[in-house]
């Protein structure tokens, strides 16, 4: 149930690649596209996904939250998918979603950036200037979702197990190195633990859904631990009406066996009042 995932700078021909390879090895390709297609399931409205597809969340008004619980949204399509194994998942922070995960393949592609503009300028037939204006704020927005939400420099090349720079290698030979590595005995090795990390992964974005969707919390980020069912919930609420409710909405998720908690209840509005 290998899982292979595709991080890229834009203009480096990563898509093309990730279609080849998925087509080699007879893998599902999740892209945006497939998430699309099946968001509706999960809740997302089509303006609510490209409104927080691969960009940084916010947890500071209701609507902000609302947008955080969509993106939990998307990562549990990416986590359905992992877990069915054989699928290449394409951005959206998967090396980062499945850290903990042994049988995951992690890929970047990189490309220098003249190359990258004068590709997409072409692919999309437009003026090289805005070509190069689009990259540099897409470059800004994946790697700021990638350090806000994972806490991790989006360049940092110990985060994948592969770097592909597309300006010095063909297609061709980028394809037959990613079939090679995926074919890894260690990556099926893996397997057997990959399952259980994942479902505790899943159970954890739902928690933290439903808290996020909450109206009777005034949300602050929790601290979710889930092994086998069991969940351990710490963090801040302003009030003990507000910790009973987190701790109710935990213990009422599917699969949700107990819960434990620290979760600490402070006072902010007074604290704001004195300051």
């Amino acid at each position: 149930m290998a899982v292979i995932t595709f991080s890229r700078e834009m203009g480096t021909g990563a898509y093309h690649i990730a279609e080849e390879v998925a087509k080699r090895l007879k893998y599902t390709f999740v892209d945006g596209a497939r998430i699309g297609a099946i968001a509706s399931k999960y809740g997302l409205t089509t303006d609510m996904l490209q409104m927080v597809d691969e960009k940084p969340p916010s947890y500071i008004t209701v609507e902000d939250r609302k947008r955080a619980a969509a993106l939990n949204s998307v990562e549990l399509i990416l986590l359905d998918f992992a877990r069915k194994g054989n699928v290449i998942l394409y951005g959206r922070g998967g090396q980062d979603l499945l850290k903990e995960c042994r049988n995951v393949l992690r890929l970047r592609f990189i490309a220098d950036f003249e190359e990258r503009a004068e590709r997409f300028a072409e692919r999309e037939w437009i003026d090289p200037d805005l070509a190069k204006s689009m990259i540099r704020r897409s470059d800004h927005q994946r790697g700021g979702f990638i350090h806000f939400y994972f806490d991790r420099d989006w360049h940092d090349p110990l985060g994948y197990d592969l770097v592909f720079n597309t300006s010095r290698m063909s297609e061709e030979a980028i394809v037959e190195c990613i079939v090679a590595a995926a074919k890894d005995h260690r990556l099926k090795e893996a397997d057997k633990g990959a399952t259980e990390l994942i479902d505790n992964t899943i159970l954890m974005k739902k928690i933290e859904t439903a808290l996020l969707n909450s109206a009777d919390l005034d949300y602050r980020p929790f601290t979710i631990e889930v092994a086998k069912g069991k969940v351990n919930l710490s963090g801040y609420l302003a009030s003990e009406q507000e910790k009973r409710e987190a701790i109710r909405i935990a213990g009422s998720v599917k699969g949700v066996k107990s819960v434990q908690e620290d979760i600490q209840v402070v006072n902010y509005k007074a604290y704001k009042d004195r300051s």
